[in-house]
């Protein structure tokens, strides 16, 4: 007998485990380790994933429920993704089906559906029903509609039922105890395939041709259909909405045809295809420069061995990466291998997948959060079905179900979006490296602006999972210099008298850009109007009632806005405090800066980039597009506008802001204010034109403005580092971050001590707590309990630990641990852990 071993759809602790279902005759042909099944579990039906298969004598299957169906001619899971599952779950401290979750499109996260169809007493006489149930009488005529409309259908949704006959609750549940209706469960997907009614001839194309003489004067359109149908033969089947659009015919018409014989009309299935009607311009190999050549030539030997090697590539920006990353695609495919390119959501813009369109054609499939759930869902049968040999997208795309993985490319390596924020909280470069590990494939991991993580592992080696070659790209392709870069004192400006947001020298440089026609980027990492809004008269600042943090104000929509929660509320005209009139905005956002800009510039034509101005499916491309085409001088924006945009004629960069992460509770401030300055200043010159840089800063003597100015990595990292082991962050360490909340905060402090002194006991008796001063291999650290950097967030406290270790003991592990036993300790009290292994954010 065989067995299946399943993790079910149960995102408990209890259920985290393999259950065994005994494998009916009529499905053993079709299970396979990847499977995606329908178990029963309890007394309900739900979902499970077959993680292994195994041979049972029959008296241990006795009593062993089988399984229900399969969901998918194919496994939507190969073996190495099961297993990848498996690593992901020790290694982020999460729940396997979680980790097996993660790797599906949405399309595919389907759950139990209560199905009627009619029972077994559907059809028989009960005589004894009328004299039982007298009360029952009257719903004779109820009754039979119900039954019609559940016959007419087979089998209908409890919820359709319910929508359709709302006051005939009693009826239904009468029915079904007598056995007229019958309940079962069943997995329905969030998403099916699309299909669409097709036209085919039903009769040769000869007879066909014969046929077009027989037809009656009254019967033009239907001749006409028939004709056109005879032309188009070699695009047949062709969907009837096609026809009609093009023959302004009606359906009649067309099934008219049918009906005699000459046409069949039958459903096809059609891929929602994001970049149906889009022209890519194809695109051949640029020659390649002396630097270039040798990183490809280096990256290329390990394609052709098939092996697996981690390379950490340097290249400043514009050096022409993206060049490298397409060539060894071109090599990795050639080959009959898969690709898979990894992009930061917000640097996934039109111009990248245009790129990879243009060099690969349809082999391209593109997964991001802007598609719908149905185009994302084709875009990954593409790849199932073999109808893609390459994939382009942001984080999850590094679960693309490829058979024969041969590399993955993660472009922008340093960026923290790479790291999911919810469960399960991977960090799409170490599942990369893990992945490729398994298939003997190769992995570039680029950026200008490289992490201190992966370059500290490159240079010292000492990380024997993660011990990447580094390889140098210190010059631009075209041989243009780095633009030059303006670091401006905002103090001084306010002193002078200026009280703009714009410096002198940034203002200067706008008017001669638009005098000269050229393009500016401005960014400004913080949309809306203004950061906060606060009474002059009693200090009242509007707060989120349901996170410790200020409401943002939004001009257009004139209202307060909570940007963790979405909470909103009209902006006061009158203080709530005091009654007061002076109500003022403070702080500046894009919406801000995009109005002043009108001010200062009459005329002046600007595209805001930020959360609020692309919702909107498409918008983003479009934005793009018009800047593109010149039908704007400047593209405003947070940092969306600071990676993967490369236009001629941008010659000026403006950042209004650079402190703006700086003063952020965060030991990578400094880092990821270099690197978003180091990235936005490599927009500018790019091509022929010159570039310039105008930085804005209150604080222009720390050191990560200082270096960014002179496009200087090596300096930066050397300072950064020297702050990192003196406060024995990562690189030099690993982090946890345990992050508890409640609803009521006496509670929650208690229980974060707990937690603590739980942990600190059970890590002395292991002889692992200890100071990370000392220059022992191993030893773990704990700081807090202490309150979260933002201390409430939708309506619960949070209190935070922080877990400092370093070398082989297994802190994840006694971290989860911990964190287990206290929630079985306080069950039903409302409790709720979080642990992030190798957090980004510390908020």
């Amino acid at each position: 007998m065989e067995i299946a071993k399943v993790i079910v759809d149960v995102p408990v602790r209890s259920t985290d485990r393999p259950f065994d279902y005994l494998i009916p005759d009529s499905l053993k042909l079709w299970i396979e380790v990847g499977s995606r099944v329908a178990v029963p579990f309890g007394h309900r039906t739900v979902q499970g994933f077959v993680v292994s298969l195994e041979s049972g004598e029959t008296g241990t299957v006795s009593g062993m429920k089988p399984i229900q169906e399969v969901l998918d001619l194919l496994p939507p899971l190969s073996p190495e993704l099961v297993e990848l599952g498996d690593w992901m779950s020790q290694r982020y401290a999460c729940r396997r089906i979680s980790a097996l979750q993660a790797m599906l499109p949405t399309a595919l996260k389907g759950k139990a559906e209560r199905l009627i169809t009619l029972g077994d007493a559907a059809d028989e006489g009960d005589s004894t029903a009328d004299e039982l149930f007298p009360m029952f009488l009257e719903t004779d005529e109820e009754e039979n509609r119900i039954s019609e409309f559940v016959g007419r259908h087979g089998e209908v949704s409890m919820k359709l039922l319910t929508r359709t006959f709302p006051q005939a609750a009693e009826t239904v549940k009468f029915m079904l105890r007598r056995g007229v209706l019958a309940e079962s469960q069943s997995i329905k997907d969030k998403m099916g395939k699309k299909k669409l009614k097709a036209v085919d001839l039903a009769i040769g194309l000869s007879a066909a041709r014969e046929s077009l003489a027989g037809f009656p004067a009254r019967s033009a359109r239907q001749k006409e259909v028939l004709s056109f149908l005879i032309d188009m033969e070699a695009m047949l089947p062709m969907p009837m909405k096609d026809i009609l659009s093009i023959l302004q015919v009606t359906a009649g018409t067309v099934k008219a045809l049918e009906d005699k014989g000459f046409i069949e009309i039958s459903e096809i299935e059609v891929y929602r295809d994001p970049y149906r009607g889009r022209d890519f311009k194809p695109s051949t190999p640029l020659p390649l420069t002396k630097e270039q050549e040798a990183v490809y030539n280096r990256i290329a030997a390990t394609v052709d061995e098939q092996r697996h090697e981690v390379f950490l590539l340097h290249g400043v920006t514009g050096s022409g990466k993206t060049e490298i990353y397409l060539q060894c695609i071109q090599r990795c495919v050639d080959q009959g291998r898969q690709a898979v390119v990894l992009v930061p959501e917000i640097a996934l813009t039109p111009q990248m997948v245009e790129r990879f369109k243009g060099r690969f054609g349809s082999g391209v499939a593109v997964m991001h959060s802007r598609l719908s759930v149905g185009e994302r869902y084709d875009e990954w049968r593409k790849i199932r079905e073999g109808k893609a040999s390459v994939a382009v997208g942001a984080r999850s795309a590094v679960f693309a179900p490829f058979m024969s993985l041969g590399l993955i490319i993660m472009d922008e390596e340093h960026e923290s979006s790479y790291k999911q924020e919810e469960n399960p909280k991977y960090h799409a470069r170490d599942v990369a490296v893990r992945r490729a590990e398994q298939g003997g494939a190769a992995v570039i991991l680029g950026s200008a602006t490289p992490s201190l993580e992966s370059y500290h592992a490159a240079r010292s080696q000492s990380d024997i999972h993660f011990s990447p070659v580094l390889l140098h790209m210190p010059s631009r392709a075209l041989g243009n210099e780095l633009p030059k870069v303006h670091v401006t004192d905002m103090r001084e400006e306010l002193k002078e008298g200026n009280r703009s947001m714009f410096s002198r020298r940034l203002h200067t440089a706008l008017e001669s850009r638009l005098e000269r026609g050229e393009q500016t980027v401005l960014l400004l990492n913080r949309r809306g109007f203004s950061t906060f809004v606060m009474c002059r008269s009693c200090g009242y600042v509007a707060g989120c009632p349901d996170c410790d943090i200020s409401l943002t104000y939004h001009s257009r929509s004139d209202n307060l806005r909570c940007h963790y929660c979405g909470h909103a509320e009209p902006a006061p005209k009158l203080c709530p405090e005091c009654g007061s009139e002076h109500i003022r905005f403070f702080g500046t956002g894009t919406q801000r800066v995009e109005e002043e800009l009108g001010k200062l510039f009459p005329g002046i034509r600007v595209i805001r980039m930020d959360v609020d101005t692309t919702t909107e499916k498409g918008s983003h491309e479009k934005l793009l597009n018009q800047f593109r085409d010149k039908k704007a001088d400047v593209l405003l924006g947070t940092q969306m506008v600071a990676k993967g945009l490369d236009f001629p004629d941008v010659t000026l960069v403006g950042v209004i802001t650079a402190d703006s992460a700086l003063n952020l509770p965060d030991f990578r401030a400094a880092e990821k204010t270099f690197q978003l300055l180091t990235q936005v200043a490599g927009r500018a010159g790019r091509h022929q034109l010159p570039g310039e840089v105008v930085v804005q800063s209150y604080t222009p003597e720390h050191y990560s403005i200082v270096h960014a100015s002179g496009h200087d990595y090596h300096s930066f990292v050397r300072e950064e580092l020297k702050h990192r082991r003196e406060l024995h962050y990562p690189p030099y360490c690993r982090l946890i971050l345990v992050t508890l909340s409640h609803e009521q905060l006496p509670v929650l402090l208690r229980l974060a001590e707990n937690y603590a002194l739980n942990l600190q006991g059970k890590a002395r008796q292991l002889r692992w707590f200890g100071s990370l001063d000392k220059l022992s291999s191993d030893a773990l650290d704990l700081l807090g309990p202490v309150a979260s950097p933002l201390p409430r967030l939708k309506g619960r406290y949070r209190f935070q630990c922080i877990i400092k270790w370093r070398g082989s003991i297994d802190a994840i592990g006694l971290a989860r641990e911990v964190a287990e036993e206290l929630e079985d300790s306080v069950r039903d009290t409302g409790l709720q852990i979080s642990l992030d292994v190798d957090p980004q954010m510390l908020m």
